[in-house]
């Protein structure tokens, strides 16, 4: 089915709002220069995004691949099922566009909070939500035990991923090693992992 010229013109401003966040950084891209650089009006730009920061939601989101389905963690070893979900990169494709825009992206949202609120909900929700489902995965099938706090076993799940992309893969930019992931699922399990009951020790 061809694409609608409504369609076409919200693809080239995207695409026009990648290169220049790339080029330039979130803050010193405008609206107008958006507008030029996609051949788009700005009166047609703001049918379809209320501001700049609306636009840039959307255009980060798609570069870094947020609104892709990422591929089902249920092999049959939940341990082995949190580490494929904690080193999941979607986009690997625009992985370097993603690390050079990415310190952009950070200085934007350190100086524009509802941004920044924004953007951390929009990168987090999602390996939460799958991160909740193992989790609740595994209490069910008794590999985890029942009284877990959700709020702490996520954050000792994501708190040392967070804190080696934000302080060190971002100056770096390096791709996360999975050894990383392999301690992080260990220490969960090591907390959270149910023992074998003495009879099933016996057996």
């Amino acid at each position: 089915m061809a694409r609608t010229r409504s369609t076409q013109a919200h693809e080239k401003v995207l695409k026009a709002t990648f290169d220049l966040f790339v080029e330039r950084g979130i803050d010193a891209t405008s609206m107008d220069a958006v507008a030029e650089r996609s051949g788009v009006s700005k009166a047609t730009i703001y049918k379809h995004w209320q501001d700049k920061d609306a636009l840039a939601l959307e255009a980060l989101s798609l570069m870094f691949g947020l609104e892709e389905e990422p591929p089902k963690f249920d092999s049959g070893d939940l341990r082995q099922d949190l580490v494929d979900a904690l080193t999941y990169q979607p986009a690997p494709e625009r992985q370097e566009m993603k690390n050079r825009v990415m310190p952009h992206v950070m200085a934007y949202a350190a100086r524009n909070r509802k941004f920044g609120d924004q953007w951390r909900s929009l990168v987090i929700e999602r390996p939460q939500t799958r991160l909740k489902n193992l989790i609740k995965h595994g209490i069910k099938q008794r590999k985890l035990v029942d009284d877990i706090n959700m709020n702490t076993g996520l954050a000792l799940l994501l708190g040392p991923m967070l804190y080696w992309h934000i302080f060190v893969g971002r100056k770096s930019l390096a791709p996360m090693p999975k050894d990383l992931a392999i301690e992080v699922a260990s220490a969960f399990w090591k907390v959270y992992g149910r023992r074998p009951s003495r009879m099933q020790r016996k057996e």
